[in-house]
């Protein structure tokens, strides 16, 4: 079902969709964004929101409890939480795509059924939030693990641990001497311990401390996946098509807050003052982000996980990326002096938007795979 197919049948039940939900929750968000991004202070009551409106739980099948929203819907809530808060969209982006890409394995994949479903219901039961260490382990994995009697000791260091605070199950990795094992931890085992490691430039409330696991025992039949190291597998083709349009939601939504933003400015002002021509450069900037984005989306919605979907949502995050960073900067123009205000909030948005380069693929790594999937060349240990 699409999101609009949804969006018109809540309508017609009278009944708030997810879109006008998200932009509720995106004005009562914009409320603490300045106060949690000048403390470096995680975004705990925004989250508390989430999970009283449903969301934490949108993406689980309605057969398992939840909204059943797809992920199209859910790129499109995360885009729209981003206009009032970066650090809260981002967060949030993290653990939707942990909830994202079971419920599209429950659909898709009947063998995986028995694994991905205990999970999906825990989370729509019992309103769990899950944490990714993706983008720090990405493919090639980080951590050791130790073979003990009936299962692994684990000893690992993960950093970008977004939304960390109120975590209950990272979703992570660690290198065995038999392969790369994926396995769900809980965050309050005595062997985890949060460090007090996120004093960065931009998305200051996103709670992305580094996770310490000390000598945790994992037992073997908790061991969800065992894959082959340094090279792709069938799982991460699935993760890079379906969770980075959630993920560059964000992104484009902070791009699109700060254009809002300057032409509120540029239309308090007359004359050549008002600054079209730069204005239509903004416009046409943020269009392409928009564009890309909406590629990625369809990417996800229409491909099936591959060598190729990987190759066009990955073009499409390079395409976010860079416009979405550009159309801030032309904002900060169009503003003019006003823009270097803080008041204005456009400078908290320029420093958020820069998050955008520091995800998988990051931009060598993602022409090389493109360029080599486009000759017929292996890709398989590009990443």
């Amino acid at each position: 079902m699409t999101m609009a197919v949804v969006q018109r049948e809540d309508q017609a039940m009278g009944h708030e969709t997810l879109a006008e939900k998200a932009d509720r929750l995106a004005r009562d968000c914009a409320s603490r964004a300045e106060a949690h991004d000048r403390d470096e202070s995680f975004v705990a009551e925004n989250y508390e929101k989430l999970k009283a409106e449903g969301l934490i739980s949108a993406a689980v099948p309605k057969e398992l409890g939840g909204l059943g929203a797809e992920v199209g819907e859910m790129a499109d809530v995360v885009r729209r939480l981003a206009h009032g808060c970066g650090s809260t969209a981002l967060a949030f982006s993290m653990h939707t795509h942990q909830v994202v890409i079971p419920a599209w394995r429950w659909r898709h994949q009947p063998p995986a059924v028995p694994k991905v479903e205990p999970l999906l219901k825990m989370v729509a039961e019992k309103n769990i939030v899950l944490l990714s260490s993706g983008g720090g382990d990405w493919i090639g994995g980080s951590g050791r693990a130790e073979k003990a009697e009936g299962g692994w000791r684990i000893t690992a260091r993960k950093p970008f641990v977004s939304g960390g605070p109120v975590g209950n199950i990272l979703m992570t990795t660690a290198i065995s001497d038999e392969g790369i094992l994926h396995f769900g931890l809980p965050m309050a085992s005595p062997e985890v311990k949060r460090l007090d490691t996120w004093h960065t430039m931009g998305m200051r409330g996103t709670g992305s401390d580094d996770v310490e696991i000390t000598d945790f025992f994992l037992p073997d039949d908790k061991v969800a996946l065992k894959r082959p190291t340094g090279e792709w597998h069938p799982l991460f083709q699935i993760i890079a098509t379906l969770a980075f349009p959630l993920i560059y939601g964000a992104y484009l939504g902070v791009a699109e807050s700060a254009r809002d933003i300057a032409l509120g400015l540029a239309q308090k002002r007359r004359g050549e003052a008002r600054q079209p021509r730069l204005v239509g450069e903004m416009e046409t900037t943020l269009r392409a982000a928009q564009m890309a984005h909406r590629h990625m989306v369809m990417t996800a919605e229409t491909m099936a996980p591959g060598a190729e979907s990987v190759s066009e949502v990955m073009i499409g995050r390079q395409l976010v990326e860079q416009n979405a960073i550009r159309t801030v900067e032309l904002a900060m123009e169009v503003a003019a002096g006003q823009g270097f205000y803080r008041a204005t909030g456009l400078e908290r948005r320029f420093r958020d938007v820069q998050g955008a380069r520091y995800h998988p693929m990051r931009r060598d790594v993602q022409r090389l795979y493109t360029g080599a999937l486009t000759l017929g060349d292996p890709v398989e240990k590009i990443y």
